[in-house]
């Protein structure tokens, strides 16, 4: 028999008429992986109750350049051009000394470790990221299964698959930016992803889907990104392809294809409705590119495509959307993501909503309200999930709960400015996935965190010794990662 859970809170974010719509003293009742009722609390009926209190509930965040990996950003967010050049491959490491920093199965604690951090951090929905930097070439056929594996036995629902390029970003003995090709690897990877869809297909589940997942657009040759769009307008599945991300990335496409990125992925049939594209910042119109159009925001609208947004990563490499709210009037497709540590979409949106009043000169240049929906139906919409991103009757039962009664959090006002303003993602206290509680009062079942942060530790340490391997000057980690301040022994 399918028990009723009825789960309350002080603030519950509803669906009304297509929108949020903010609920007090609310009861979401689930039964099975579905919503049945949301209204007063008692009205529906239910075997249990699950009673949050002073807290938010949300639907499940959706995370579409999620960050399963142990941390780069700390590393890499920071440096002079100079060290910069030295996180890189050089030509002489990818041409001849290339390998994989960890093996196969501490890859796949790395990325079980990536999902725990997702779900502590409220997001029940990912399409996982991990960096290629510490491997031979990229992700494997094994290396997706691992994940997907993970991702059932933890109950996070996953659109994933390997990652795969035919290049890489290379720094030449010169200290001269380009990119080492290997074309055959390109193929082998892209068929293991291939393999991959039908492996995803036969399992069944609605917490594994396949997606293809390619590199960044200038690692991709023509006949590779040509692949891609086949495969995905064969098999319908999503494809997620970093672009308009960078000056550097514009200028190898122009160099390559003489069109930059937009156009290429036009003319080889990728740009369209099931095209994600993190991070989209480097349109003709953005003031930092050398351009005479004007037309980037307005073709991103009408192809459909969705732009993943990651504010908090782009505000750490000092960049940013210029700007949300002018793509979001343009009718842009518009989706969160983390992308770095911490996957901290609540803090993301801040970060997103401050950097935008900065662009514009204005307090209302956006919305907290805009960014949740875009963490939420933003990210369902991109998937074609009518169902995620809302809590209504006959949507799937993703419920997350934020806690709002910290003392830190200070006064309350409206609950999600509260929440994004005085608070991060680390209130999160429950989370369900289709209908199954995975987290309660901030633990995961037969999760061990503290063991899992010291193994993190110890491989982390072991990923940034690694970096002087592959600096085309060679020097130590002491040099690339200098301290914030002189260290004295005492």
């Amino acid at each position: 028999m399918t028990v009723r859970r009825g789960i309350r809170a002080r603030h519950v974010l509803g669906h009304e008429a297509g929108g949020h719509v903010l609920l007090r003293d609310a009861e979401v009742v689930v039964e099975g992986a579905r919503i049945v009722s949301v209204g007063p609390p008692g009205a529906a009926g239910a075997d249990e109750i699950i009673d949050l209190g002073a807290a938010v509930l949300v639907p499940g965040l959706v995370d579409l350049d999620a960050l399963t990996d142990i941390d780069h950003t700390i590393l890499d967010s920071w440096q002079s051009p100079e060290l910069g050049l030295g996180l890189q491959w050089s030509r002489d490491y990818a041409a001849h000394r290339r390998r994989a920093v960890f093996d196969a199965e501490e890859r796949a604690f790395i990325r079980e470790y990536g999902f725990v951090q997702l779900l502590l951090h409220g997001v029940t929905t990912a399409m996982p990221i991990a960096s290629e930097v510490h491997s031979d070439w990229a992700e494997t056929f094994e290396d997706a299964v691992a994940m997907a594996e993970a991702a059932e036995r933890l109950g996070i629902r996953v659109y994933l698959g390997p990652s795969y390029r035919s290049g890489v970003n290379v720094v030449d003995a010169d200290g001269a930016r380009t990119v080492y090709w290997d074309e055959a690897l390109g193929l082998d990877g892209f068929d293991g992803a291939a393999k991959f869809l039908g492996w995803a297909a036969d399992r069944e589940s609605d917490l594994v889907h396949g997606v293809l997942l390619p590199c960044r657009i200038e690692t991709l040759s023509e006949d590779l990104l040509r692949r891609t769009a086949a495969l995905a307008a064969e098999s319908e599945v999503l494809v997620r392809l970093h672009a308009l991300q960078g000056l550097h990335e514009r200028a190898l496409v122009l160099e390559r294809f003489g069109a930059p990125p937009l156009r290429v992925l036009r003319d080889t049939g990728l740009l369209g409705p099931n095209l994600l594209i993190p991070h989209g910042i480097y349109v003709d119109s953005n003031p930092h590119v050398d351009s005479d159009l004007d037309e980037d925001v307005a073709a991103l609208a009408a192809s459909g495509a969705t732009v993943i947004h990651c504010p908090l990563t782009l505000a750490r490499h000092g960049s940013a959307l210029d700007s949300f709210g002018r793509y979001l009037a343009a009718g842009v497709a518009l989706a969160l993501g983390t992308d770095s540590f911490p996957p901290d979409l609540v803090r993301g949106m801040d970060i997103g909503v401050t950097v935008a009043k900065i662009l514009a000169h204005r307090p209302d240049a956006a919305t907290y309200g805009d960014y949740f929906s875009a963490a939420t139906l933003g990210g369902a919409a991109a998937l074609g999930r009518a169902d995620l991103g809302r809590i209504e009757p006959g949507a799937t039962a993703d419920l997350v709960a934020f806690e709002l009664g910290d003392p830190l959090d200070g006064v309350h006002d409206d609950p999600i400015r509260t929440l994004c303003m005085n608070s991060t993602a680390r209130a999160a206290r429950f989370s369900m996935i289709a209908g199954r509680v995975v987290m309660r009062d901030g633990v995961i079942p037969g999760i061990d965190l503290p063991a899992m942060t010291r193994r993190a530790q110890q491989l982390f340490e072991r990923m940034r010794a690694a970096y002087s391997e592959r600096d085309y000057l060679r020097r130590s980690a002491d040099e690339l990662f200098p301290a914030s301040f002189p260290i004295r022994r005492v």
